[in-house]
């Protein structure tokens, strides 16, 4: 039996954008939510900017005991979860729990809740013998990164399959890519997935600061993501999270369902290289987007939009520059291509799904979000990156493509819902 899969259904939180309306509105505003570090001090670090999210848990709906046990970036999976199934009109009492399944993206897991019990247990690092009667009877959830997965199962009813994907940066990407498969080879009829991470805590900063990743711009916190410029010196850390609704299409059509758009393939590759470096040529992102256009069954010229990884780091840019060259041909000089994280920065394993989301809605508005802070483009960044505003054209198919530590590349083609395809 033919299958394909659509989205019906979303929430996305991300730095000044909270639900799906208010994140889009950012965008094509080409407005930016990135700020100096406002969770603690950030005055010891290199780089004191990111981007915050304003999250009110319990305005959110969540009780105190579930704002105590859950981590930060739990809270923000379950949030989004339960406004995309909301958004879906879907009733997962109605349907049977064993074709719902769960498929969440994190880099970093519950690093937050991580480093708080251990200052608790150290006594701020004074102590190396700890006391485990001072550690909370939730860390075992903390250590363990399927716990927030298995969050939103039990909140989905979901009995299918679910997991947590941790491939770094990529996680959101590959997560939302591993919930079309389940759909595709017939094991599920409904996937939530997505990605979340909330990074911003002094030891994730201490650690990209250790390698330079991150931007030292402090002066001017607004405008301090700057992918594909010639001034720009590291990306933004940042938080958030996406939820989708994966539905196979006949289940929603049957139901009458709003369709966003279709998730017509996902590919992945790993560079097997080194942990953080990228070689100049692109050409495992560039197979990773050649895989996926086949699966989709779209030539490269069919592309009218890429959602680029675009980190703002001279070495992504180059890299990503060159893979979208080699896998597009003569059509990459002619394709918009933009980065968002000019505008929320870069949460980590939650952003690719959070572009996926950027995606369907490009898809469904016929906009092309710009890339924001982008005034004095990098000479060897020789691509249409949609400078500062955004344009409205025909999106038919968008490719987000994320790379990510370890060497991960991925891809995900999202394309406008045609029933006769």
């Amino acid at each position: 039996m033919d299958r394909s899969v659509v989205i019906t259904g979303m929430d996305v939180l991300a730095p000044g954008g909270a639900g799906r309306k208010e994140f889009w509105d950012l965008l094509v505003s080409g407005r930016t939510a990135t700020r100096r570090i406002s969770f603690f001090d950030p005055s010891p670090f290199r780089s004191r900017v990111a981007g915050e999210c304003d999250f009110d848990p319990a305005a959110a709906g969540l009780r105190p005991r579930e704002i105590r046990r859950l981590d930060r970036a739990a809270q923000f999976a379950v949030t989004c979860a339960g406004e995309a199934l909301a958004d879906s009109g879907l009733d997962p009492g109605a349907l049977d729990p064993g074709r719902i399944g769960v498929s969440l993206g994190s880099a970093v897991g519950a690093t937050t809740s991580i480093e708080r019990e251990y200052v608790v247990l150290s006594d701020s690092g004074r102590e190396w013998l700890v006391d485990e009667r001072h550690l909370s009877p939730h860390m075992y959830d903390y250590m363990v990164p399927s716990a927030a997965a298995a969050e939103v199962a039990w909140r989905a009813g979901a009995e299918g399959p679910v997991a947590m994907v941790a491939t770094g940066c990529t996680a959101g990407l590959d997560a939302i890519g591993r919930g079309y498969e389940l759909i595709m080879d017939g094991v599920a009829d409904v996937v939530l997935a997505g990605g979340t991470d909330a990074p911003i805590s002094p030891i994730a900063v201490a650690c990209f600061d250790a390698i330079k990743a991150t931007t030292p711009r402090e002066d001017d916190p607004e405008h301090a993501s700057r992918p594909f410029d010639r001034t720009r010196d590291g990306f933004v850390l940042a938080e958030g999270a996406a939820v989708l609704v994966l539905e196979e299409a006949g289940h929603a059509r049957a139901r009458g369902a709003h369709v966003y758009a279709e998730v017509a393939a996902h590919a992945t590759r790993c560079n097997a290289y080194h942990m953080t470096g990228l070689r100049r040529d692109g050409r495992e992102m560039a197979e990773a987007i050649g895989q996926a256009l086949a699966q989709a069954r779209c030539a490269p010229e069919s592309v009218d939009y890429v959602n680029a990884h675009g980190s703002g780091t001279r070495q992504n840019d180059r890299h990503e520059t060159a893979a979208v060259k080699l896998a597009l041909g003569e059509h990459a000089y002619r394709v918009p291509v933009s980065s968002i994280k000019s505008m929320v920065g870069h949460s980590l394993g939650a952003i690719g799904s959070i572009e996926v989301a950027a995606c369907a809605l490009a898809v469904e508005n016929d906009v092309v979000p710009p890339t924001a802070n982008l005034h004095e483009p990098d000479p060897e960044c020789d691509l249409d990156y949609v400078p500062l505003e955004a344009r409205e054209t025909r999106v038919d198919t968008a490719l987000s493509v994320g790379s990510g530590f370890g060497g991960f590349q991925s891809a995900v083609v999202v394309r406008a819902w045609r029933g006769d395809r």
